[in-house]
């Protein structure tokens, strides 16, 4: 050989040829990863989907989850999906709305609608429950503003349910999740949970539109009295987020 092999070889031409191998893998590869939840696709029945995309679902992955969480392999061991939800069609076409055929806040639907998490409570670094009530720990005081413990509850049509008991705090972040209400009267009995963004605190009361008075007795509640799981709080946050529509048969329709 009287000539070297690299000496009519086109260098960059290669070098770019592999850049795009390599560009078109990573996004192969990023794609089918991104589909190790919410997949397979549903429509809107529940059923398995006829078009599931370009890319195929990716092989099952086992992962060894912290603190004596056991494992978890996705994407086939994801929770299974909610079936026979109380909604029904308006069209026989896809992509109509589906309108509730009970009581859209205790089936959880529309905007009332609610993940199927774990029941089991969000933990810390340290394996302990994030979200605690104020009672059970002595970590936390109100160092500033008004302390809600103790003021009444109005509800969205002005009808008082209850006191506020307590308030739950995320102890890694330091903030409150939620204020825990005492029922009484025609509202209920036991205790409820608010999220602190849906909850208006003012001088002589705390205020909570989304809901009415009677509305209270059906907020789900938790099973423990010092700690509330993923699950519960999806189906909390949901009750109250879905009374902004459904409370009242007004909020249905066009607000201005």
């Amino acid at each position: 050989m009287t000539e070297a092999f690299f000496g009519n070889f086109d260098l960059a031409s290669l070098t770019l040829w592999l850049f795009w191998i390599f560009f078109a893998g990573l996004i192969y590869y990023l794609q089918t990863e991104n589909m190790r939840e919410g997949f397979p696709l549903v429509d809107e029945d529940g059923n398995e989907a006829a078009n599931q995309g370009l890319f195929p679902l990716p092989k099952d992955k086992t992962f060894v989850l912290p603190n004596g969480q056991g494992e978890l392999t996705v994407p086939s061991g994801q929770p299974g999906d909610r079936k026979d939800i109380a909604l029904a069609r308006t069209n026989a076409a896809n992509g109509f709305p589906f309108v509730p055929t009970g009581d859209p806040l205790a089936d959880g639907v529309g905007p009332a609608s609610w993940v199927n998490r774990k029941d089991v409570p969000e933990l810390d670094a340290h394996g302990k429950p994030k979200i605690v009530p104020m009672a059970a720990s002595d970590h936390f005081h109100v160092a500033a503003g008004r302390d809600p413990r103790g003021l009444p509850v109005q509800a969205g049509d002005g009808a008082i349910v209850g006191r506020i008991s307590d308030m739950w705090v995320d102890e890694p972040e330091q903030l409150v999740r939620y204020l825990e209400i005492t029922l009484d009267g025609e509202a209920g009995s036991g205790k409820r949970l608010v999220p602190m963004t849906l909850a208006r605190i003012k001088s002589d009361r705390v205020a909570i539109h989304s809901i009415y008075g009677k509305h209270f007795a059906g907020v789900p509640s938790t099973a423990s009295d010092s700690q509330v799981t993923k699950l519960e709080e999806d189906k909390i946050s949901a009750y109250y987020a879905g009374g902004k529509l459904y409370a009242d048969e007004s909020r249905l329709e066009p607000q201005l």
